[in-house]
Order: structure tokens, then C-alpha cells, then sequence
């Protein structure tokens, strides 16, 4: 593994006004002395853009932070991204999000996800970077019966075109990590969650509809099982991975054997989604989102599964220890408690 050193270096963060991005830039401003970040978004409004807003307007206190409005499809400006700021490392974090959203809308995927995917290794391509970190996603592994999910296992069976489009990125990555020696990590984050998350997660939207006296539904009848990766393990983890590249060396034929690694960030710890939601009442309740005497039962209702959708999301997180000895560690109890807290401040409840 080659070490990369971020101290005085310029960062390309793609999707910076999303969940994860914004928490990255966020935390390499607090940790990395004279690193600059340069951050793209669509600020598509897949969910509430206001929450976008909010974490940019987190970011842009910060003199060594330069955003840009655009999207990944578009070729060009991705490509001047590269020649005016030189990044010397890029995490791709931007993508059409969602599992089941990618049943209604295709198109969204293959723009952002393919075509996008594709300029970014085109700019690392002709603007060499010293590695390339981009987000895959657990959904690769389909409905794989073998648990937990080890990035060994064959991924080949994906039950969703989001699922298809990240394992595409792998793909399309390798191929780029061989033939121009690009050293490049592909990141399977399972199920991330935490303050001022995705409102198209579970969590957040079972919040939203508790609190308007809606009905929850449980799909598969409550018999699924999550990964639940707290925010902050997530980063950890992304950071930790940044500043370590997959080594550059040639084969016997004296072409390069690629630089690309793939690894599971996840916590290791399936958690059943009735627990989840057990876990999620008591914490509203805690931080007083939801009266004490709500009555959860009769807003609850279990469903059948819904397509597209795996009953159980795993990680082998061996690998990611091996390498960077590090593993997830927030408790779901923790990670929920420090959403629930957020949400009543950020809504004012």
C-alpha cells in the first residue's frame, strides 16, 4: 500500500452536499492542516434541498472550500474541474442514491452513475491523481445467501439497476486501474445513517410519518436484517482508505498489475428491522420528538417485500481492519439516540 500524505492538498469531492460528502469535507477541514476541497452537487431535489443547503452553508465558512454547481454528466465541466485544481486525491460520493427510486427512474442512474462515473475516471485519466476513492454500495451483493458479505464473493446477480450501476463502477474502475494505472478504492458502505442523513431512509422517513400520525410499514413482515453504519465510522473509514493507495507495480509481462482494491464499511452487526424500529421509538421519545405515550402499535402495519429489496445486508469487515485496523463501532442505540437529538433541534419540535 503507498501512503498519501492530504496535509496542503486539494481534495475533489463529488456529491459534497450530500450525506456522506459533506460529513467528509467537514471532518478533513477539522483534521488535515492546509487542505483545500473542491466539491461538486447537482442539488437535485431526490429529497428536500433545504438539507442540502444546510450542509453546504456548513462548509462554506471555510476559506479553502470552492463549490460548484453542475453535474457529473456533464463532460466538460468535469473535465475543466481537473485542469484548473489539479486534485491530488478524488472521492466519488456523487450518484442517484436509492434502491427502490431506480425502478421508477432509470435515466437518473445511468446519467449520474455511469456517465458521470465515467468522466470522473476520464479526468483521473488525463489529470493523474494519486488515488481515486469512490462509493459502491452493499446492494452489489443481490440476494447472495452467503453472510456475511466478504468482498471475494461473486457479485454477479444484481436485483436492482442502482445495484447494476455500482457494480458497473467497479468495473469500469478496474479496467481504468489497468490500463493507466490509476490506484482506485471501490467502498461497499452498508446502510449509513445518522444526523441530518438521507430523508429517504428508513429511519428518517419512519420519523417523519410517526411524527404526522401516519402508519409505518415494515417490509418482509419485519424478517429483515440490516447493517446500520453509523455516519462517523463511515468517514473514519473513508479518510483512513484515502491516505492509503493500492500499491503500483507491473506483472511478469511488465505491464501494470492494477491498483485497485474494494472493501465492505459496515458494522459488522445485522440488526433485526423490528429491534431497529423498537430502538428508533425509544430514542424520539427520549429526546422528546414523540410524546411518552404515543401509541406505536397502531401506526405500525407489516407489509410484504418490495422488489428490488434483499432481506438481510451483512459486511465482512475483516479485510478493512486487516488493512486500515479499523472497524465500525457505534451502537445502533448510540446512533439513533444522536439522530433523534438532531432531528428535534434541526425541526425545531
Amino acid at each position: 500500500m503507498e501512503r498519501v500524505e492530504l496535509k496542503n492538498k486539494t481534495v475533489f469531492i463529488t456529491g459534497v452536499a450530500g450525506f456522506i460528502g459533506s460529513n467528509l469535507a467537514k471532518r478533513l477541514f477539522n483534521d488535515v492542516e492546509g487542505i483545500k476541497v473542491v466539491g461538486i452537487d447537482n442539488m437535485n431535489d431526490y429529497y428536500d434541498v433545504r438539507l442540502k443547503e444546510a450542509r453546504l452553508e456548513e462548509l462554506s465558512s471555510n476559506k479553502d472550500f470552492t463549490f460548484i454547481k453542475g453535474n457529473l454528466a456533464d463532460k466538460e465541466l468535469i473535465t475543466s474541474i481537473f485542469k484548473d485544481y489539479r486534485p491530488a486525491v478524488v472521492v466519488n460520493l456523487g450518484a442517484q442514491a436509492g434502491v427502490r427510486y431506480s425502478i421508477e427512474n432509470p435515466d437518473a442512474y445511468i446519467e449520474g452513475n455511469l456517465i458521470g462515473f465515467y468522466n470522473i475516471l476520464e479526468g483521473c485519466r488525463h489529470y493523474p491523481v494519486e488515488h481515486l476513492v469512490y462509493a459502491s454500495s452493499s446492494s452489489v451483493y443481490g440476494t447472495n445467501k452467503k453472510v456475511p458479505y466478504s468482498t471475494d464473493d461473486k457479485v454477479d446477480n444484481p436485483v436492482s439497476l442502482y445495484a447494476a450501476t455500482k457494480k458497473s463502477n467497479e468495473l469500469m474502475a478496474h479496467a481504468y486501474s489497468k490500463l493507466y494505472n490509476i490506484p482506485s478504492t471501490g467502498l461497499r458502505f452498508f446502510t449509513v445513517y445518522g444526523p441530518a442523513g438521507r430523508p429517504d431512509m428508513a429511519y428518517f422517513g419512519f420519523t417523519n410519518k410517526l411524527l404526522n400520525g401516519e402508519t409505518i410499514q415494515i417490509f418482509n413482515y419485519g424478517n429483515c436484517k440490516r447493517d446500520f453504519t453509523y455516519i462517523d465510522d463511515i468517514v473514519e473509514g473513508v479518510v483512513r482508505i484515502m491516505q492509503g493507495a493500492p500499491e503500483k507495480k507491473n506483472g511478469e509481462d511488465g505491464l501494470p498489475i492494477p491498483p485497485y482494491a474494494v472493501y465492505n464499511i459496515g458494522n459488522n452487526q445485522p440488526e433485526n428491522l423490528l429491534d431497529f424500529v423498537q430502538i428508533l421509538q425509544e430514542e424520539l421519545i427520549n429526546a422528546g420528538v414523540l410524546p411518552k405515550d404515543y401509541d406505536f402499535e397502531s401506526h405500525k402495519e407489516l407489509v410484504p417485500m418490495q422488489p428490488g429489496d434483499v432481506p438481510v445486508t451483512y459486511a465482512d469487515t475483516s479485510a478493512l481492519e486487516r488493512d486500515f485496523g479499523f472497524k465500525p463501532s457505534t451502537s445502533l442505540r448510540d446512533g439513533l439516540r444522536a439522530f433523534a437529538r438532531w432531528y428535534k433541534k434541526y425541526y425545531a419540535i
